[in-house]
């Protein structure tokens, strides 16, 4: 597929995954850059150490080096993709902690996620923790007024689905990864096409 984005060269952050590197979260989400570089976009990767952040707190307006690189590169985004592994039914307590940050957009010209589309990439040790975690970042980036793709991905991780060197194991799996960015990234060419002929 080919998805035509003119001049314009669009940056995809991906957001996710565990302090533990190639969690299988992060092997997904760099699946889904993989595709958008082919398709012309640069990307960012925010997971494992980057996600090592102190609990947000509002009322603190200092921020650590870490934090200030994740919310530059959100504000900068002009697509995100978001990975959570299911813990407990639900967001892990890093990615939503991460995802806090984003009240620093709040008086931004695009407030948090506000015209971009986002990708949510949930894995769990079986069905029920990864689609549970998939709708709740769902709702996440509604209530941050990003467009989540119409396409939304639960992984199963006790089935085989990643190598060690994060290919991935399952066709259907890449199809479907490679697609969200393929979505992700018509919704730019589109948003960017009617921005500039207004």
């Amino acid at each position: 597929m080919k998805v035509s984005l003119g001049a314009h060269r669009p940056v995809v952050v991906a957001v996710g995954g565990t302090l533990r590197e190639h969690s299988s979260t992060e092997k997904a989400l760099k699946l889904v850059q993989r595709r958008c570089v082919e398709l012309g976009a640069d990307t960012v990767l925010i997971s494992g150490a980057d996600l090592d952040l102190p609990a947000y707190a509002p009322e603190r307006a200092e921020r650590t080096e870490r934090a200030q690189l994740l919310v530059d590169s959100l504000r900068r985004a002009d697509a995100i993709l978001i990975g959570s592994p299911g813990y407990h039914g639900g967001i892990s307590g890093l990615v939503k902690n991460a995802l806090d940050y984003t009240e620093d957009m709040r008086g931004d010209a695009r407030c948090y996620f506000d015209g971009r589309p986002v990708g949510c990439v949930a894995t769990g040790a079986g069905w029920q923790g990864a689609v549970a975690t998939l709708g709740a970042l769902r709702a996440v980036v509604h209530a941050l007024r990003g467009w989540p793709t119409p396409l939304g991905v639960a992984i199963n991780t006790i089935e085989p689905v990643f190598a060690p060197d994060g290919e991935c194991l399952s066709p259907d799996l890449a199809r479907t990864l490679d697609a969200m960015a393929e979505q992700l990234l018509e919704f730019v060419a589109a948003h960017t096409a009617l921005a500039t002929a207004v």
